[in-house]
C-alpha cells in the first residue's frame, strides 16, 4: 500500500527529527519524508494535522498469556490492545505455560503472531529449563527459533552458580540476559513494600535490600563474566543509584522501569485496592522521585508497560490473595507523557524525550532496528492528539485484562491510527 501521513508533526528522536512534515510509505518501508517520491500516488491519505507522528512504540515488557493462560488473556485481544495503544513492537517474557524453553513453542508463538499480522511480537527465550534455575536451556537454538534474549521472568535463581554459568554462556555467544533483581529469600512471600504503611495494614513486606542485594550478585557476576545484562523494573532509589554507579564504571547493564511506577507509591494501595497489588511493589515517594530523575539523567534506560492481564477471579479478591498485576499496553504513552509533564522543563522538548523512552532507547535496550523513521527502515507508526483526554475505564480497554491502578483517571494523549509494517492496523 501507499500510505500518505500528512500535515502532522513528525517526532523522530533517534534522526533527530521534529517539525511539521509530511511522510510517505511505499510497500511497508518508510520512502520518504518532506517531498513524495516520484511518481508516487496515494492510496490512502490520513490528515494528522494537529496530531503527533512517531515511530511506533516498543514495549520491553508485555505478557500476551498465550500459550497457556488464555482464560486470562489471548493473542487477539492482547495485540489489539497494543493496536490502541501505538506499541508496534511487543516484547514477552518466557514465563507462559509451558514455559518459553524450547524452539517449537517460541515458532508456534511467533507463527501465531504472524498470523494475527499486527504488532511485531519478540520473544525472550526461558533462561534454564522450566524456570527452575537448575540446568540451562539450548540458548543457541531459542535464538534461531527467534528469541532476542534470555530471562527468568519472575523466578530467582537460588544456586549463584548456576547464574554464573548462564552469564558466561551468554557472553561467549552474545546474547543478553534479562534479569528483574529480586532476592530469592528476603522478602518472599511479601505483597507491599516494606514501610510503615504496611505495618499498619497487616501486610507482609518486601524491603529495598531484597532489590540492592541481587542488583550487588548481578554486577558482580558482570564484572566476571563481561556479560551483558538488562535490568527489568527497577523500584528503588538505592536500585538505580547502583545502576548509576555500574554505568559509571562502564559495565555493559542498562535497565527499564514499569510506567506505573513512575507514578504510584505504596499509599496508593490505600484501603487494599488489589489493582495496585503489582510486581514489584509500589514503593515509598523517596524511590519514585528517585526513579523519575534516573529517567530524566538517563540512568534508566527506557519505560515497560509492565503488561500483566489478570482476569476477574485471580483480582477481585482480598489484597493479599489477589495475583499481582496491571494492563498497561493501553496506558504506556499517556502515562509517559505524563511524566515528561511532570518532570521536564518546556524547554527540555518534553515530547522528544518522553517519545525516546518508548521507541528508540527501548529498541536499542532490546538490539532492534525498529523505534525510528529513517527513510528505507520498516513503516511502524503512531499518530496521536497529546491534548486529546480520555478517561480509563475497563469498557474503553481492549486488553483483555482489565485491571489497573488507574481506572477512573484521565490522561492526556490519546493514539488515532496505528500504522504496521505500512498497514494501517488501527485508526480511531
Amino acid at each position: 500500500m501507499k500510505l500518505h501521513i500528512k500535515n502532522g508533526r513528525l517526532v523522530d528522536p533517534a534522526n533527530g527529527i521534529d517539525a511539521i512534515s509530511d511522510i510517505f510509505i511505499v510497500a511497508g518501508k518508510v520512502a520518504a519524508i518532506g517531498q513524495a517520491p516520484n511518481d508516487f500516488v496515494a492510496e490512502k491519505t490520513i490528515d494528522a494535522s494537529g496530531q503527533i507522528v512517531v515511530p511506533g512504540f516498543v514495549d520491553l515488557s508485555a505478557r500476551l498469556r498465550e500459550p497457556g493462560y488464555e482464560y486470562k488473556a489471548t493473542l487477539e485481544s492482547e495485540l489489539q490492545a497494543a493496536m490502541q495503544g501505538g506499541v508496534t513492537s511487543l516484547i514477552c517474557p518466557p514465563d507462559t505455560d509451558p514455559v518459553l524453553d524450547e524452539p517449537g513453542l517460541v515458532e508456534m508463538l511467533k507463527h501465531r503472531a504472524t498470523t494475527i499480522n499486527q504488532a511485531h511480537v519478540y520473544p525472550l527465550g526461558a533462561l534454564t529449563v522450566g524456570l527452575k534455575g537448575v540446568a540451562l536451556t539450548e540458548m543457541a537454538e531459542l535464538v534461531e527459533a527467534g528469541c532476542i534474549g534470555f530471562s527468568q521472568a519472575e523466578e530467582p535463581i537460588l544456586d549463584t552458580n548456576v547464574l554464573l554459568r548462564a552469564m558466561q554462556y551468554a557472553k561467549t555467544f552474545g546474547y543478553s540476559v534479562w534479569l528483574r533483581p529480586q532476592d530469592a529469600h528476603i522478602g518472599r512471600g511479601g505483597i507491599a513494600h516494606s514501610g510503615p504503611l504496611a505495618s499498619r495494614l497487616g501486610l507482609s513486606g518486601v524491603p529495598v535490600i531484597a532489590e540492592t542485594i541481587a542488583l550487588h550478585t548481578i554486577m558482580e557476576l558482570m564484572r566476571a563474566t563481561g556479560a551483558r545484562v538488562h535490568l527489568c523494573r527497577i523500584s528503588s532509589a538505592a536500585g538505580v543509584e547502583l545502576v548509576r554507579q555500574a554505568k559509571k564504571e562502564g559495565l555493559p547493564v542498562s535497565c527499564d522501569v514499569g510506567a506505573h511506577h513512575i507514578h504510584l507509591i505504596d499509599t496508593d494501595i490505600g484501603f487494599f485496592d488489589s489493582n495496585a497489588r503489582v510486581t514489584p511493589p509500589f514503593r515509598a515517594q523517596r524511590d519514585r522521585d528517585a526513579i523519575r530523575q534516573g529517567l530524566v539523567d538517563g540512568t534508566i534506560d527506557a519505560i515497560c508497560s509492565d503488561h500483566t492481564p489478570v482476569d476477574d477471579d485471580e483480582k477481585l479478591l482480598p489484597f493479599g490473595e489477589a495475583s499481582p498485576g496491571a494492563t498497561g499496553l493501553e496506558l504506556l504513552l499517556a502515562l509517559t507523557l505524563k511524566w515528561a509533564n511532570e518532570c521536564l522543563a518546556p524547554s527540555d522538548n518534553r515530547i522528544a524525550k518522553a517519545i525516546a523512552k518508548i521507541t528508540w532507547d527501548a529498541a536499542k535496550v532490546a538490539g532492534l532496528s525498529c523505534g525510528q523513521l529513517a527513510v528505507g527502515s520498516v513503516a511502524d507508526l503512531c499518530v496521536f492528539d497529546p491534548e486529546r483526554c480520555w478517561k480509563v475505564e475497563a469498557a474503553a480497554l481492549a486488553s483483555q485484562g482489565k485491571h489497573t491502578p488507574f481506572l477512573s483517571y484521565e490522561l492526556a494523549g490519546q493514539v488515532s491510527a496505528t500504522i504496521v509494517a505500512g498497514h494501517v492496523a488501527f485508526q480511531r
